[in-house]
C-alpha cells in the first residue's frame, strides 16, 4: 500500500509532501490536499482489488490440490477394487475348471457310461464301485451338463475378468442357479417347440429325424413321478407276471438267455460272480427249478474277490458253454452245468467285451489294456490264437462279422476291422470325434454300425472303398451308449422284414433308423432318464429298452407305441429276450434281475 501511494503522488514520500504543502499559498494548498486525497483513495481501491484477486488465486490453487488428492485417492481405491475383482474372478475361474475336471473324472470312473465297468479305472475295486454306482449313475447326466456349463463359464470368467472387476467387483463364477435356470429355460423352450410342432401324442413316437427331443432332465422338470406312473398304468406288468432273481449281493451288469436250453438265463454281477438260473415253467408263477441258481464264483474269499466284477458274459452258439469276462483281466469259460472249463490269462486290464464266433471255436475279447485277443477254446486247453494291438486306448467293444473277421472300437475314437492271420487291420475308420462305445454287424455281415460319445451313430459299408460312412446319424442330443440291429432283412431269420438300426442315448430317447434310405423311422421318447440298453425281440416286431431310472418299456416297432412297462428299483444296465419271445429280463443296480412275462 505504501508503494502504491508513493507512485500516485509522483514518487514523493509522504513527509516531504506535507512539508512542501505548508509553505504554499492557501488556495494552492487546498487544491494540493484534495488531489492527494483522491490519489490515496484510488491506490487503496487498487490494493483491495489486488488482495482479493490474490486470495481467490490462493483458494483456487488449494481447491485444485484437494481435488487432485481426492482423484488420486479415488484412483487408488478403484485400482484396489479392480485388483480384488480380478483376483476373485481368477479364483472362481480356477474353481470352475477344477469342478469341471472333477465332474469329467467322475463321469469317466462311473462309466459314461457303463455301469458295467467300461468307464471305471483299473484301481477301483468291485465293492467300492458297487457302493458308489447307484448314486453316481443317477447324477451322471446332470454332472455332464454342469461340467460343460462350468467349463464354458470358466473360460468366460477368465477372458473377461478385468472388465468384470472394473464394472462392480462382483463375482462372475458359475452357480447352481446358473445351471438350474438354463435347464428350466431349455425345458420351456423345448416344450414350446414340441407343442408348436404338435408332437405331444399318446404314442410318443415321432417319425421325423429332426424332431426336437427333450433331455431326461427337461422331461423330469415337466412330469412328476406320479404323473409318469399314471400314464403307464394301462401297460404296467402285474405282480404275478414278474419273477425276481435276487441272490446277487451287488449290482447286476449283464444277463443272457441260453440260445438252445431256453429256460436258462445267466447273469453277471459286481459281487465277483455269475449265476445260471433255470426257469421252472413258462411263466413267472412257476418260479425257479429248486428255487435257487448255480453259482459261478470268480473269487474264493473276500480278498480274492477284489476287482473281479463280472462285466460281460455270453453263451456259446451250442448253448453248452458260458464265457465270462471280469475286472481282473481274466476270461473264463464254464460248462452249462456250472463247472469251470477254461481260465484264459493274457490281458493286463479289465475285460469289457466277449463274443463267440458263429462256429464256437474262437472267443474274442476286448480289454482296457488296448488289445483284442482271439482265443482258441476248441480243445482241452484254451490259448491265444492271435493278439491285436492296433488301438491306442482301451478297447470297449468287439463283434464278429464271420468266423475269422471282427470289428473293435475304442476310446481312441477309432474302429478297426481285423482278421485272424492278418498282422494289420483290413479297414480302419476314424470318423468319430469322441469315444466309440459300441460296434455291431448287421445280419448280412456287410454293414457295420458304431456309436459314440460324439452323439452320432455311423453305418459303414464294407463292400465300398473309402473312409466315409454310408450313413451318419446325428439327431441325438447326448451320447449314444449302445446300438442294436433288428434280426430282419438279408441274412436273418426274418428276411422279408425291413432292416432297422436302434440307437439308445443319454438324452433319454431311442431312435429307429431305416438304413435303406437313412431316414429316422421312429423316435421313442417316453423314457425320463438315460437309456443304457435296447434289445429287439427274435421276430423283430418288438423292442425292449431300459433306462437309469429303472424304467423298462416294450415297444411295438411298427406302430411306435409301448405295449408293456415295468418300473423297478435302481438303474437298468441290460435287457434281454428269450428265444421264444415270451420273456424279457432286465438287470438292475439294486442287485436283482427282473424277468417279465410277455404275452400280447
Amino acid at each position: 500500500p505504501a508503494a502504491a501511494a508513493a507512485a500516485a503522488s509522483g514518487g514523493q514520500p509522504e513527509k516531504s509532501r506535507k512539508k512542501s504543502s505548508s509553505s504554499s499559498s492557501g488556495t494552492a494548498t487546498s487544491r494540493s490536499a484534495n488531489g492527494s486525497t483522491s490519489a490515496a483513495a484510488a491506490a487503496a481501491a487498487a490494493a483491495k482489488k489486488q488482495k482479493a484477486e490474490a486470495q481467490a488465486a490462493a483458494a483456487e490453487a488449494k481447491a485444485q490440490q484437494k481435488a487432485q488428492a481426492q482423484a488420486a485417492a479415488a484412483a487408488q481405491a478403484a485400482y484396489v477394487v479392480q485388483a480384488q475383482a480380478q483376483q476373485q474372478a481368477q479364483a472362481q475361474a480356477q474353481a470352475a475348471k477344477v469342478a469341471a475336471a472333477a465332474a469329467q473324472a467322475q463321469k469317466q470312473q462311473q462309466g459314461n457310461a457303463e455301469g458295467k465297468g467300461k468307464r471305471k479305472q483299473p484301481q477301483a475295486s468291485g465293492p467300492a464301485a458297487s457302493s458308489a454306482s447307484a448314486s453316481a449313475s443317477a447324477a451322471l447326466e446332470l454332472m455332464d451338463m454342469a461340467a460343460a456349463r462350468l467349463e464354458a463359464k470358466a473360460d468366460t470368467a477368465e477372458g473377461t475378468k478385468a472388465a468384470a472387476g472394473a464394472a462392480d467387483g462382483g463375482a462372475v463364477g458359475p452357480t447352481a442357479m446358473d445351471v438350474d435356470g438354463a435347464a428350466a429355460a431349455a425345458s420351456q423352450q423345448a416344450q414350446q417347440q414340441q407343442d408348436k410342432a404338435g408332437s405331444s401324442n399318446s404314442n410318443n413316437a415321432v417319425p421325423l429325424a429332426d424332431q426336437p427331443v427333450q433331455t431326461a432332465q427337461q422331461r423330469q422338470a415337466t412330469m412328476t413321478e406320479e404323473e409318469a406312473e399314471r400314464l403307464d398304468l394301462p401297460t404296467r406288468c402285474k405282480p404275478d407276471e414278474v419273477l425276481e432273481l435276487n441272490q446277487h449281493t451287488s449290482e447286476v451288469f449283464m444277463c443272457a438267455w441260453n440260445p438252445i436250453h431256453t429256460n436258462l438265463i445267466a447273469t453277471g454281477s459286481g459281487d465277483a460272480s455269475a449265476r445260471i438260473w433255470e426257469m421252472a415253467g413258462p411263466d413267472a408263477r412257476a418260479g425257479l427249478v429248486g428255487g435257487t441258481s448255480r453259482l459261478l464264483q470268480h473269487g474264493t474269499n473276500a480278498s480274492d474277490k477284489k476287482n473281479k466284477d463280472v462285466t460281460t458274459l455270453e453263451w456259446s452258439p451250442s448253448g453248452e458253454m458260458l464265457a465270462t469276462g471280469s475286472y481282473d483281466g481274466v476270461a473264463r469259460v464254464w460248462r452249462r452245468t456250472g463247472s469251470l472249463l477254461h481260465t484264459l490269462r493274457s490281458h493286463r486290464g479289465p475285460i469289457f467285451s466277449l463274443k463267440w464266433n458263429k462256429t464256437g471255436n474262437y472267443l474274442l475279447s476286448g480289454s482296457y489294456d488296448k488289445s483284442t485277443i482271439v482265443w482258441d477254446v476248441s480243445g482241452d486247453v484254451g490259448f491265444v490264437k492271435q493278439q491285436f494291438n492296433f488301438h491306442e486306448a482301451p478297447a470297449l467293444d468287439v463283434d464278429w462279422k464271420d468266423d475269422v473277421t471282427f470289428a473293435s472300437c475304442s476310446t481312441d475314437m477309432a474302429v478297426h476291422v481285423c482278421q485272424v492271420g492278418s498282422d494289420r487291420p483290413l479297414r480302419s475308420y476314424a470318423g468319430h470325434a469322441d469315444e466309440v462305445n459300441a460296434v455291431k454287424w448287421d445280419p448280412s455281415g456287410t454293414l457295420l454300425a458304431s456309436c459314440s460319445d460324439d452323439c452320432s451313430a455311423k453305418v459303414w459299408d464294407l463292400t465300398k472303398s473309402g473312409s466315409e460312412p454310408l450313413h451318419d446319424f446325428k439327431s441325438h442330443k447326448q451320447e449314444i451308449y449302445t446300438i442294436k440291429w433288428s434280426p430282419t432283412g438279408t441274412g436273418s431269420k426274418n428276411p422279408t422284414k425291413p432292416l432297422l438300426l436302434a440307437t439308445a442315448s443319454f438324452d433319454g430317447s431311442v431312435r429307429l433308423w431305416n438304413v435303406q434310405d437313412g431316414s429316422c423311422y421312429r423316435v421313442l421318447s417316453r423314457h425320463r432318464d438315460s437309456v443304457y440298453s435296447v434289445a429287439f425281440s427274435p421276430s423283430g416286431d418288438y423292442l425292449a429298452s431300459g433306462s437309469l431310472a429303472g424304467q423298462l418299456y416294450v415297444w411295438n416297432v411298427e406302430q411306435g407305441v409301448h405295449v408293456r412297462s415295468f418300473k423297478g428299483k435302481g438303474d437298468i444296465f441290460e435287457v434281454a429276450w428269450n428265444v421264444e419271445e415270451t420273456r424279457v429280463a432286465s438287470c438292475f443296480s439294486s442287485n436283482v434281475v427282473e424277468v417279465i412275462d410277455f404275452r400280447i
